[in-house]
């Protein structure tokens, strides 16, 4: 495929999330080897923070954002997603990928919680220029609570409505959106109120698969759809071939 793409790789995918920043190597070089088998393409890679970052997030509350006169815990949080960071680069770029870590704690703030503003354009000319960006939820400034939890989803959503890319793949440790344990081959935003969605056995301080859809679904009504499958068939998103997951369209018009 020749067209610009945006992979997120779930926390769940490649690290242990029952202990405290415990990094999978081997699905890390797994990846990185799928990944070098189709390059030629601009690729911007964004990555789950799994079990680096949101134990350092929970313990101190960072979802909330800053308390005045309690430790912030800022420098803790990112210190951890960055080691995650750090370890995704190493494998890329050990398969022959051109890849570089980008801190969003540097290039964007919230505002409650949401995402207000992303310094893109140096995403937009390392792309054009045949790296590949490796972004990551991140611990944030916000503009009303002080700090923030900006996830893999939220960067994801963002980016690929201001860069303009229309190939957007979730690989996760779930073969899709489930829904009394099948998976959901298409879904609409007007399908989503009333069921009951499943996904990861794992949950974190970003909302887990249901976070996920309503970020997708924003996607959606931009005309850009996403498709969410398991990691286990990154080669078959890669080439543009069925990949067994869930497709997340806009309503008809």
């Amino acid at each position: 495929m020749s067209e610009a793409t945006i992979l997120k790789i779930g926390g769940s995918v490649i690290t242990d999330k029952t202990k405290d920043c415990t990094i999978d190597h081997g699905q890390l070089t797994w990846i990185a080897g799928a990944l070098a088998r189709h390059q030629g393409a601009p690729l911007l890679v964004i990555h789950g923070a799994g079990s680096c970052g949101h134990p350092e997030a929970r313990r101190y509350g960072l979802e909330r954002g800053l308390v005045p006169g309690e430790p912030c815990g800022i420098y803790e949080t990112h210190r951890s997603v960055a080691r995650l960071n750090e370890a995704v680069v190493g494998e890329l770029r050990a398969a022959g990928i051109e890849a570089i870590g980008i801190s969003p704690l540097a290039i964007s703030c919230t505002e409650a919680g949401r995402l207000k503003s992303l310094e893109y354009r140096p995403l937009q000319l390392m792309m054009t220029a045949g790296l590949v960006p490796v972004l990551h939820g991140d611990v944030v400034m916000d503009l009303e609570r002080g700090a923030a939890i900006l996830s893999g989803d939220q960067l994801l959503v963002h980016l690929a409505s201001l860069l303009h890319i229309r190939r957007v793949g979730l690989a996760t440790d779930v073969p899709g959106v489930l829904h009394q344990g099948s998976v959901i081959p298409i879904l609409r935003s007007s399908m989503v109120s009333g069921l009951a969605i499943t996904g990861s056995r794992n949950t974190d301080v970003t909302g887990g698969m249901e976070g996920k859809i309503q970020e997708l679904i924003r996607l959606a009504s931009h005309g850009i759809e996403s498709h969410i499958f398991h990691v286990s068939r990154l080669e078959d998103f890669m080439k543009g071939r069925a990949h067994g997951g869930t497709t997340i369209q806009g309503d008809p018009s």
